[in-house]
């Protein structure tokens, strides 16, 4: 089943508003026929004070591109989110160890999200289960610019899932983002925190094309990936 945000048409930059959305909008999103070597992708992942992006808020955005073939760790990025007024972390902070105090300081969203989508400029989202991250920053651009952004997405979840099935469609094992790593023989990371996942996530991705070019016997394409687009 194709959720909700992956069957929107995409709009022209001139029905997004003056700023980072209409920059984002105007930047041309790779071809499916483009080989993934040539593709720029951002990987990200967020940490939140839960899992509805309706009612939950962002607390942590950590990003890295990838580039050729190559996680790019000099662009990584992190960035911790104040929360709103009168918001609290509550029982999320056991698992991302993100405080109401550490956080009362944080980056506030209207200022978080320009460097993200910045980042995005021509690029392709990376994440592991990306409906999550996609919703996510939507419900943040709604807050600070009225409307979602334009994104295209891959998703490393729903790429694992295909690559561990069986002849009749079945998948055995997690399809967690360290149990799809152990697969391929990459090494632990302490989950639960933004940069480290997206980075987990980047490393992952290579790893999945690499398989993916083997079964295929050629160079994979953007279409390969089942990319979602959405805006």
């Amino acid at each position: 089943m194709r959720l909700p945000f992956l069957r929107r048409r995409a709009r022209g930059p001139e029905h997004y508003p003056e700023g980072p959305l209409r920059t984002l909008a105007a930047s041309p999103p790779p071809a499916d026929t483009t080989p993934v070597s040539e593709v720029e992708l951002l990987a990200l992942d967020v940490e939140t004070t839960g899992l509805d992006p309706a009612s939950d808020h962002l607390l942590s955005l950590g990003w890295v591109p990838v580039v050729g073939g190559r996680v790019v760790l000099a662009e990584a990025r992190e960035l911790r989110v104040r929360p709103p007024e009168g918001v609290d972390v509550g029982d999320s902070a056991t698992l991302h160890r993100l405080t109401d105090d550490n956080l009362s300081d944080a980056t506030p969203l209207s200022e978080a999200l320009p460097p993200l989508l910045d980042a995005l400029h021509g690029r392709v989202l990376l994440a592991h289960h990306a409906s999550l991250e996609v919703e996510f920053v939507a419900a943040a651009a709604r807050t600070s610019y009225g409307t979602r952004p334009r994104l295209t997405a891959v998703d490393t979840l729903a790429l694992q899932r295909r690559l561990q099935a069986d002849e009749h469609g079945e998948v055995s094992g997690s399809l967690r983002l360290d149990a799809a790593r152990r697969v391929y023989g990459l090494p632990r990371y302490a989950a639960h925190d933004a940069l480290t996942d997206a980075v987990a996530a980047a490393e992952l991705f290579l790893a999945q094309v690499a398989e993916l070019e083997r079964r295929l016997g050629r160079e994979v394409l953007l279409r390969d990936l089942s990319p979602q687009r959405s805006g």
